[in-house]
């Protein structure tokens, strides 16, 4: 079995992806030669607050040429989900936990319970803790977010980034470099851009990791785009500008198209009404507008903003066409597993104006010269729900939600030497989630997870591969009392205090068509097993106060 792992011995004793024989001793005395010998690269790439159909593989008409290569050459899954929000889908994809189970329920407030403790749990390994173990140098460049201060105590040799949300992604300062005494890259003024910066780093990083070419790496890039605030370069708004002043309805439309033509969604895919809409505080709620009834100075003002966040999509494209290309010319790029997926649906937040300023009902008309500046330094706008809906089409409803709007992610898988290939049968797949990526990579990696540790997904190598089908499970969900639970076809789905509803979501993923009354055995076992697993992992009961301005305290 050892013999079996060494796939090359450099007898000379040269440099070389491989351990050579002068090396074997000490590796085995760190107790890392299992994981290192063959051991994949990993670049796990997540966007923030990105649409089910942005990229252009997905049906999007955004300009991502290097996501559409991956896509092309590996595997694109349609039915892969996430946790509904940034905090607790980074939890589980790094932890390989449901995120109520390490601590983050709902964001960083600490709501008095272990399920909503705000912090990821001191008790959480996390994958990078893991594949460390495993012999990988791991790095982390982007947005953290599980609530500690220096994601370098959990496994990270080096971290550039932000560990909240951006706020703005031209001022330098707001980037961290850890661990400290370390030094970020000096920006010129009016050169820095988040995006790019974020890259730039990631790059230093994966330098650094080759001077150990007998160690594998580990890279976490976590983008903070497209989140809000809409900002981007100049010369990528420009590409944009007029694209979306037909408006969200046509887009819609002209999106589910191309998805049914490209097989992202079956033909006999229905678009879903326009989707219903609830403001910070609760003030007010309806459903989002028709276009074409919207006056003409507000279609002006929203057709930028959708510009603004197909613009930052497209940078962060860019980018990661970068770092393939980097990748590559190190001559690692056969043997790196690349993993590309969203934390959330896009986000609504919080009606079809979108907001200015901060987070809440806020809203700034922009014409003239303001309408020139949006999108650059000094400003802070955000994309309002009928965009979002627009960016999860065909779906319901965005980020915070349990409906296919909130929890469907676009997923990229490619591994070339891992025999990851497009699949000649698409109906092969099976639903996937956050919390599989960690046995996932810890089986590609060979590393065993410790004893006693524990991890809620599944290992994806079978139907990556396309030799073998998951065993059956329910996947369940929760986010501010929203909830779900699917087991194989059926999916059972419920908002804040609203009855649940079920839907055949082979079917009908549009969620249109609820059969609640038709079975309510069926809708009986799936909430009976919510319950249950809702219960183990403290989710219940909700908690009175979650400590935010637009949810009532009870």
């Amino acid at each position: 079995m050892f013999w079996k792992k060494v796939r090359t011995l450099q007898a000379d004793g040269s440099s070389g992806r491989y351990p050579t024989v002068r090396c074997l001793t000490f590796l085995l005395l760190m107790g890392w030669l299992t994981a290192v010998e063959a051991a994949p690269h990993v670049l796990l790439i997540v966007a923030d607050d990105l649409g089910f159909s942005d990229l252009g593989c997905y049906g999007g008409e955004i300009d991502t040429p290097h996501l559409d290569a991956l896509a092309a050459d590996g595997l694109r899954l349609t039915q892969h989900y996430t946790s509904g929000r940034c905090c607790p889908s980074r939890a589980s994809l790094l932890t390989g936990r449901y995120a109520h189970a390490v601590g983050l329920g709902h964001m960083t407030q600490d709501l008095g319970r272990p399920g909503y403790a705000g912090r990821v749990s001191p008790e959480a390994r996390t994958l990078a803790q893991r594949l460390g173990a495993g012999g990988y140098r791991c790095f982390l460049a982007g947005k953290w977010h599980l609530g500690t201060e220096d994601p370098t105590q959990h496994g990270f040799e080096e971290f550039y980034g932000t560990l909240t949300s951006a706020k703005t992604f031209w001022q330098p300062d707001h980037l961290l470099r850890l661990p400290a005494g370390k030094k970020a890259r000096h920006y010129e003024e009016g050169s820095f851009y988040a995006t790019d910066a974020v890259t730039d780093h990631a790059l230093d990083f994966l330098e650094q990791a080759r001077q150990t070419p007998e160690r594998p790496w580990f890279l976490y890039l976590a983008y903070h785009a497209p989140h809000f605030p809409l900002q981007a370069r100049k010369e990528d708004i420009a590409k944009y500008a007029g694209r979306y002043t037909e408006g969200w309805d046509v887009l819609r439309e002209e999106r589910l198209a191309r998805m049914k033509n490209l097989g992202v969604v079956s033909a006999e895919t229905e678009l879903t009404p326009r989707s219903p809409w609830w403001n910070y505080g609760a003030t007010e709620q309806g459903l989002n507008p028709p276009w074409t009834d919207l006056p003409e100075a507000r279609r002006t003002d929203l057709a930028r903003r959708m510009a603004i966040h197909a613009a930052m999509v497209d940078r962060m494209d860019h980018n990661i066409g970068r770092m393939v290309e980097n990748v590559k010319a190190a001559g690692e790029w056969d043997d790196t597993v690349v993993i590309f997926v969203s934390d959330n649906g896009a986000c609504a937040e919080w009606d079809p104006r979108g907001f200015d300023g901060q987070s809440s009902n806020h809203n700034v008309l922009h014409e003239g010269a303001a309408l020139e500046a949006m999108g650059g330094p000094g400003t802070f706008h955000s994309l309002g729900s009928g965009w979002a809906n627009a960016s999860n089409t065909p779906w319901r409803l965005y980020k915070h939600f349990n409906h296919e709007g909130g929890i469907s992610s676009p997923c990229i898988v490619h591994w070339p030497a891992g025999s990851i290939r497009p699949w000649q049968d698409p109906s092969r797949e099976q639903p996937s989630h956050l919390i599989d990526w960690m046995p996932t990579l810890l089986a590609a990696a060979g590393v065993e997870c410790e004893p006693g540790g524990r991890m809620d997904g599944l290992d994806l190598l079978p139907m990556l591969r396309g030799s073998a089908d998951l065993p059956e499970r329910t996947l369940f969900f929760e986010h501010e009392g929203h909830r779900a639970a699917r087991r194989g076809p059926w999916k059972a789905v419920a908002l804040r205090e609203a009855p649940w509803e079920l839907y055949r979501i082979d079917r009908d993923r549009s969620e249109l068509h609820d059969v609640a009354s038709g079975n309510p055995e069926r809708l009986e076992a799936l909430t009976q097993a919510w319950t249950q697993w809702a219960e183990s992992i403290d989710a219940l009961p909700f908690p009175r106060d979650y400590q935010v301005d637009y949810l009532p305290r009870h």
